[in-house]
């Protein structure tokens, strides 16, 4: 608005010089410029209080421009502060963005790689799980089989008990047997001492008490009557097995190597052996209050020589003494089982 006046104000100026130059003009067409100045000066007049108006308009507006130019200026200030800050933000918001592309990359990467990672995970972990059931059902069946053998254990340990038991049992069995043979023994030694010395020993072996009076104490030669010596030593002898019911009696006869042929009784050794032991049984059962099933007679002929060098010793008769062995061979089958 203010380049549109200064414009119009020009062009008047102009027209005015113009007509002040040609005042030198004929009378008519003076008159017509004096009419013509009047309306310019009128004209130029009121283009003056224009003017004024426009000047104090323009004053105002360069007050105006002035005030804006300032606020201008400081918005201007305002604007390259705020357009550094901008840029400078700008330029945080570019690296910020950059660094989030970067991380939203790197975050791609590592979803992939998490995947094949939870995929090898998974895989593992089935893996793992398998292994884990195994181990479980191998533990199971572990235990089962521990229960199972801790059943056997304690089966067997109810059975090593009894075994001990019976073990016991047969132990202070074998002492009380040892006791009672011992005990035998020493009567037997008593009893029979005073004929030791003309061939009879008393003898313990393996737990067994042997008794052995050689044949001619109790027999002439190749007889199987008993002479009368001889009964005072059975009748001593049966005396102190009659009290004992622990115990079995075997009466084994012996002959020596010599061959016996006779057309009469004894006809050999065999027989010989079987009479003499027989004669042995029957006068100690008559003499005695043994019991006859706790004695027998057996014959050995001339097999099982003492003395081959001595055939005197070999023809004996040999009373063994053995205990009761049903009990203990009971507890002994008992053990077995």
């Amino acid at each position: 608005m203010l380049m549109k006046f200064k414009t119009t104000l020009l062009v008047w100026m102009l027209g005015f010089m113009g007509i002040y130059l040609v005042s030198c003009v004929p009378q008519r067409k003076y008159e017509e410029a004096v009419k013509r100045a009047d309306a310019c000066e009128a004209e130029i007049k009121t283009l003056r209080d224009s003017a004024r108006k426009v000047f104090d308009a323009n004053a105002e507006l360069k007050n105006q421009v002035a005030f804006h130019k300032k606020a201008t200026d400081a918005l201007s200030r305002d604007t390259g502060i705020l357009g550094a800050s901008y840029r400078q933000m700008r330029q945080q918001y570019d690296h910020i963005n950059r660094l989030n592309e970067d991380i939203m990359r790197k975050l791609a990467l590592l979803e992939n790689q998490s995947k094949n990672e939870a995929s090898s995970y998974s895989q593992q972990l089935e893996a793992t799980r398998l292994e884990l059931q195994k181990k479980e059902e191998e533990l199971k069946r572990l235990e089962r089989d521990l229960k199972a053998l801790e059943a056997e254990l304690n089966q067997k340990k109810l059975d090593l008990a009894a075994r001990e038991a019976r073990i016991k049992e047969l132990e202070d069995l074998i002492a009380k047997q040892s006791n009672m043979i011992k005990d035998i023994k020493d009567k037997l030694n008593v009893a029979l001492n005073s004929f030791k010395d003309r061939g009879l020993t008393v003898v313990e072996k393996d737990g067994l008490i042997y008794v052995s009076m050689e044949a001619k104490l109790l027999f002439a030669s190749g007889s199987y009557s008993l002479e009368n010596g001889a009964k005072e030593i059975l009748i001593q002898l049966a005396k102190v097995l009659e009290s004992q019911n622990d115990i079995d009696i075997i009466v084994e006869g012996h002959t020596d190597t010599d061959k016996l042929n006779s057309t009469t009784v004894p006809r050999d050794n065999w027989e010989l052996s079987v009479l003499r032991a027989t004669s042995v049984v029957k006068f100690m059962l008559a003499n005695s209050k043994m019991d006859p099933k706790r004695i027998s007679a057996a014959g050995r002929g001339e097999f099982i020589p003492v003395d081959p060098n001595d055939k005197a010793k070999n023809r004996r008769i040999e009373v063994i003494i053995l205990p009761k062995m049903a009990e203990l061979f009971k507890i002994l089958d008992e053990a077995k089982k």
